[in-house]
C-alpha cells in the first residue's frame, strides 16, 4: 500500500505534467486557428481552379498532354503527407493504415513529415525522396513536391502517382484520404469533396459558367495543368496541417482532464489515507491511556 509521501510525489508529477499539457494545448489551439483559417481559405480558389479547367477541358476537344496519359500501372508512387511530430492523437496511425492499404510490391515512397519517413524506413520500403514543410506550409514547398511528383510521371519512373493525405473536416474530426495525382483524368468539382461531404461531382460541359479563352482552351490547358498540381498539393499541405493542429489541440486537452481527473482521485485516496493514520494513532493513544489507566 503507497504511503502519504508516494501520494504526495505523484500528485506533484501529475500536477507538472498537466501544466506542461495545458501549455501544449494552448500553443496548439493558436497554431490551430492560423491553421484553419488557411485552409478554409484556399478551398474557394481550389474550387474555382476546378470549374475553370473543367470548363476548358470541355471545349479544347481531344486534348492531349503528357499529364493526362494513361498507362499500365506497372509502378505506383505514393506521397505520404504526415505530421513532424507526434501528441495528436491518432492522426498518423489512421493516416499510415490508409497508406497501408495502398501499398503493393511495386510501391515507391515520397514522404511529406518526419512520421511518414520513419513508417517507410520501418518496414524497410523504398524511399525515392523526403519532403519537409513549416508550420504554415509555404507554396514553394509544395511546388517542389509537385515537380517532383511529376517528374517521375513523365520520365516514366511511375505510371501513377497518388497522395495519402489527412483532410480537414472540423476541430473534432479529420479524415485520412487516398487521392489519385497523376495521370490527370476528368476535372472534378472539389468543393464538396475537399469539406468532406461527400464524392465530388463530374462538371458536365453546360453546368459550368461561360468563359473566353486568350490564348485558345488547348494552350491555355498545357500551361495551367501544371500550376493546378502545385495548387493542389499545395491545399493538401494545408489541410494536413490544420489537422494536425487540431487533433494535437484536442489530444492535449483530453490529456490535461485526464491528469486533473488523477489529481482528484489521488487526492482523495491521500484524505483516505491521511485519515487512516490520524484514526489509527488516535485509537493507539486511547489505548495506551486505557492501559495505563488499568
Amino acid at each position: 500500500m503507497p504511503s502519504t509521501r508516494d501520494i504526495r510525489r505523484r500528485i506533484k508529477s501529475v500536477k507538472n505534467t498537466a501544466q506542461i499539457t495545458k501549455a501544449m494545448q494552448m500553443v496548439a489551439s493558436a497554431k490551430m486557428r492560423k491553421a484553419q483559417q488557411a485552409a478554409l481559405a484556399g478551398r474557394p480558389y481550389a474550387s474555382l481552379m476546378n470549374e475553370v479547367l473543367a470548363a476548358a477541358t470541355a471545349g479544347a476537344g481531344e486534348f492531349q498532354h503528357p499529364l493526362t496519359e494513361k498507362r499500365e500501372v506497372k509502378k505506383r508512387a505514393l506521397i505520404i503527407i504526415s505530421t513532424d511530430k507526434g501528441l495528436c492523437g491518432a492522426l498518423n496511425t489512421n493516416l499510415l493504415r490508409e497508406a497501408a492499404k495502398a501499398h503493393s510490391p511495386t510501391t515507391v515512397y515520397v514522404v511529406a513529415g518526419r512520421k511518414a519517413a520513419q513508417w517507410v524506413a520501418r518496414l524497410k520500403r523504398e524511399l525515392v525522396a523526403e519532403f519537409s514543410y513549416k508550420d504554415a506550409p509555404e507554396f514553394a514547398e509544395a511546388r517542389a513536391i509537385s515537380k517532383f511528383a511529376q517528374e517521375l510521371f513523365l520520365s516514366g519512373q511511375a505510371d501513377a502517382v497518388d497522395v495519402v493525405f489527412t483532410n480537414y473536416v472540423n476541430t473534432l474530426t479529420q479524415k485520412a484520404e487516398l487521392r489519385s495525382l497523376l495521370p490527370l483524368g476528368r476535372l472534378q468539382k472539389l468543393e464538396a469533396d475537399i469539406r468532406g461531404n461527400g464524392a465530388s461531382d463530374d462538371i458536365q460541359p453546360g453546368s459550368a459558367r461561360e468563359y473566353g479563352y486568350e490564348p485558345a482552351a488547348p494552350q491555355l490547358l498545357a500551361n495551367l495543368l501544371p500550376h493546378y498540381l502545385n495548387y493542389q498539393v499545395y491545399q493538401m499541405l494545408l489541410e494536413a496541417k490544420a489537422s494536425e493542429h487540431s487533433a494535437r489541440m484536442v489530444a492535449m486537452k483530453s490529456a490535461t482532464d485526464n491528469a486533473k481527473q488523477l489529481i482528484k482521485d489521488l487526492t482523495l485516496e491521500y484524505n483516505k489515507l491521511r485519515q487512516a493514520n490520524i484514526t489509527k494513532e488516535l485509537l493507539e493513544i486511547t489505548s495506551a491511556a486505557m492501559a495505563m489507566g488499568n
